[in-house]
């Protein structure tokens, strides 16, 4: 089977945040398509199957600690793949996936992403987060994934040193932690943010396509705005553009496609 590793919210490599894309030869056992993705220990890693016809094309995505419902990256990752590499000539792509079809198309910043979006609702303080975080929340919230922690200052997500065993043991997939922009020029970015997932393995995701359904609306909101420039600070960093469609958001960045290889059958578990 074709493999690769792609840079996705990237112009360049060792940008943005790396995925795995495994071409499978056919459909493939959960718990084997979970032993690959914990091999490669990548933040996650997207498995196409093109043997279904109908709706789309089938892809799932695997953390090393798990399956997940949605993730941007890793669906930008496989779209450039079909597209680079694949010689697909369609200007939309269709994946069916656990939170319906989503559809990819080439657009005039790179990859388009048309995903659900996943605005939080308020909700209180939940006990011991401000301390695992090392920092005191001005707004928190929830939607189906995740925490939403609001801080006041951009410097102050920059700083965070978290605990991420405490993190671990809150009964959500991550937490994103955001602010306003309060440093840069005007129209370089509107907010900044940074995702931490270890209750399923990934300490600090570089670029989190999912968290940016829930920023977008939030931002959108507070800003009174639909179209806003994210930017995720972590260590390997990147921006990603978001524009809000009602109960959809589209996300845009760019991909670049750092190794491909084969994978080995191995007899399944």
């Amino acid at each position: 089977m074709k493999i690769f590793v792609v840079d996705a919210f990237a112009s360049r490599a060792f940008g943005g945040n790396p995925a795995g894309v495994c071409l499978l030869d056919r459909p493939r056992d959960r718990r084997w398509m979970q032993s690959v993705a914990s091999e490669l220990n990548l933040s996650e890693t997207a498995f196409v199957d093109r043997s279904g016809g109908g709706d789309g094309i089938g892809l799932r995505w695997f953390t090393p600690g798990g399956e997940v419902d949605l993730c941007g990256h890793a669906t930008m990752a496989a779209a450039h793949v079909l597209w680079e590499r694949e010689g697909d000539s369609r200007a939309r792509l269709r994946f069916r996936t656990r939170s319906g079809v989503l559809e990819t198309e080439r657009g005039e910043h790179g990859i388009r992403l048309d995903l659900p979006a996943e605005p939080p609702e308020p909700i209180e303080e939940p006990a011991g987060l401000a301390a695992a975080l090392g920092a005191r929340p001005i707004w928190t919230g929830q939607n189906r994934f995740d925490y939403l922690v609001e801080l006041a200052e951009e410097a102050e997500v920059a700083a965070l040193e978290p605990d991420f065993a405490a993190l671990a043991a809150f009964p959500v997939r991550g937490v994103i932690v955001t602010a306003g922009r309060t440093s840069g020029d005007p129209g370089e970015h509107d907010f900044v943010s940074r995702f931490f997932a270890p209750r399923h393995g990934v300490n600090e995701d570089p670029v989190t396509g999912s968290a940016h359904c829930c920023l977008g609306p939030f931002w959108g909101a507070r800003l009174g705005r639909s179209d806003l420039l994210g930017h995720q600070i972590s260590p390997r960093g990147g921006h990603v553009r978001v524009t809000l469609l009602g109960d959809r958001v589209a996300l845009d960045g760019r991909a670049v496609i750092f190794m491909s290889g084969e994978l080995h059958d191995q007899e399944e578990q």
